[in-house]
């Protein structure tokens, strides 16, 4: 492993057994994993609330914030739940405007989990 890689994790039991980190710090570089709320909050703009909470976390762990990401992928249950996800994006990026995706896929890792959220961060400060 690179002595300029920083593993991040989030302390979940998955995480050893399925081989991945919340998110790495390469360089000035910060790759969050897909990120769903654990079942946190009943519909999409709640999980999103909370998804952000953590991708929040991650990128505070590795010195970044949310004014350092530039890029985004959405991944919805239901692309009817475009709107109100779209808009607590709006809430935290309006201003700082990263590229993104959203795609809506037939299911995530749970029947309970309507959104996953992946950002990719650029340190250059």
């Amino acid at each position: 492993m690179s002595e300029n890689r920083i593993n991040i994790s989030s302390g979940s039991p998955r995480e050893p057994v399925l081989g991945y980190s919340r998110a790495v710090r390469v360089g000035n570089q910060i790759f969050v994993a897909g990120t769903t709320s654990g079942g946190v909050g009943d519909d999409a703009a709640a999980q999103t609330r909370e998804i952000f909470s953590r991708i929040e976390t991650a990128l505070k762990e590795g010195g970044a914030s949310f004014e350092d990401v530039v890029r985004t992928r959405v991944y919805l249950t239901n692309i009817a739940d475009f709107d109100a996800v779209g808009a607590i994006h709006g809430e935290i990026f309006g201003g700082i405007r990263p590229v993104t995706a959203v795609v809506e896929v037939n299911a995530l890792a749970a029947p309970n989990l309507l959104v996953e959220i992946e950002a990719d961060a650029f340190i250059t400060a």
